[in-house]
Formats: C-alpha cells, sequence, structure tokens
C-alpha cells in the first residue's frame, strides 16, 4: 500500500528525473530499499529520511505530507 510519503518520493523522483539506482547510491542504501520507500513496503529510518529531504531540497514535513510547502 503506497503512503504519503511513498507517493511524494517517487513523486520528487520523477519529476527530478533520477533513477532508483542513481538516488540509492546518493543517500547510501540499496536500489531495493528505495524501491520498498516509494511502493510503501519500509519507510526510512530518520537519518535516511533528513538525507532524502536534503537531496530534494524539501523539509520532513513536506517528505511525509504534513505541509505542501517545500
Amino acid at each position: 500500500m503506497m503512503t504519503t510519503f511513498s507517493k511524494i518520493l517517487k513523486d520528487l523522483r520523477s519529476k527530478a528525473n533520477i533513477s532508483q539506482p542513481t538516488l540509492a547510491k546518493e543517500i547510501g542504501v540499496t536500489t531495493r530499499q528505495i524501491q520498498r520507500y516509494e511502493s510503501g513496503e519500509n519507510e526510512p529510518k530518520l537519518s535516511q529520511a533528513v538525507l532524502l529531504a536534503d537531496y530534494f531540497h524539501v523539509s520532513l514535513d513536506y517528505l511525509v505530507g504534513r505541509t505542501d510547502k517545500k
């Protein structure tokens, strides 16, 4: 089941035209882990969520769907 987080992450990655393997390498996880995040199977640890937010230049609140303001 896709969560708000998984939808937002997939959308950010797609709009930035970044592949799952590239994103995985950038934040230090496996490609499979990115797939799990995007499918809603898993959610990242806080430290990984911070890396994702920093990578996409958005706030943690935006990344988890608590605000529409990036």
